[in-house]
């Protein structure tokens, strides 16, 4: 049986935060945020970890060179999500097994979420399956859209959403399971003609409903592991909340 893999996007530089180190080395509660991600992961059943760098990758490498199970991805140009899990798809060649896809900047992000997202996976395979979770102010966030059946239908980001989308209060984590084979099916279509000029992982779900494959949104996660960092501000409302759980933050290895 194949070693379950996630693919953790850490490329991108903590431009907002003014800081010269790469985004995931920023410290939240006194440890690099990306920390968090790898224990959870680790706690979470996850045994293999490709971490994509780009921005000071070298950085992220040494801090990490110690872990056991980790490998490295390399993505030369920062152009969006997609482009970042793209990077890694050489190590994901004959793999036929699910590829768990998540952020680096997720310090608030829970084992236990981790493994209730791959045992939904495992009762009932898919060729993706996205982590959601309700949030009663879910302003900035992209949104999940269901259709009458309440079956997933897309996921819209805030800008491009109708006052009705907005209203919507189930949203996207960043949180995606794919099957290994359909992931890569779904990132060789993905299109960069946006306004960004990049590649999005949240086009990927869509591609593969078009193509009537099976995809599912699962509300398994809990609201306060939307809590990202894209700024100063966001570190000390992540302390904060971190405070007020007081929960265990996963385990060393």
């Amino acid at each position: 049986m194949s070693l379950k893999t996630a693919i953790v996007m850490a490329a991108g530089k903590g431009t907002r935060m003014k800081s010269e180190m790469p985004k995931v080395l920023v410290e939240v509660g006194g440890r690099p945020m990306i920390d968090y991600v790898i224990n959870s992961l680790k706690e979470g059943g996850i045994a293999r970890i490709i971490v994509v760098v780009g921005f000071g990758g070298d950085l992220v490498r040494e801090h990490l060179g110690a872990r056991s199970g980790i490998e490295f991805a390399v993505q030369s140009e920062q152009l969006g999500t997609g482009h970042a899990v793209m990077s890694a798809q050489h190590l994901l060649t004959d793999l036929d097994a699910p590829v768990l896809v998540v952020a680096g900047d997720s310090p608030m992000m829970e084992a236990r979420s981790i493994r209730a997202l791959m045992d939904e996976y495992a009762r009932r395979p898919a060729a993706c399956v996205i982590g959601t979770t309700h949030k009663d102010d879910p302003t900035g966030l992209g949104r999940i859209l269901r259709d009458e059946s309440g079956g997933f239908v897309g996921i819209v980001e805030e800008k491009d959403a109708t006052p009705e989308q907005r209203a919507i209060t189930e949203i996207n984590m960043s949180y995606y399971v794919f099957h290994c084979g359909d992931l890569l099916e779904a990132l060789g279509k993905l299109r960069n003609d946006n306004v960004q000029g990049e590649y999005y992982i949240t086009d990927c779900p869509g591609f593969l409903r078009a193509i009537r494959k099976e995809v599912r949104a699962l509300p398994v996660l809990k609201p306060h592991e939307a809590l990202g960092v894209n700024t100063c501000e966001d570190v000390r409302s992540v302390e904060e909340a971190m405070d007020r759980l007081a929960a265990p933050r996963g385990v060393e290895g």
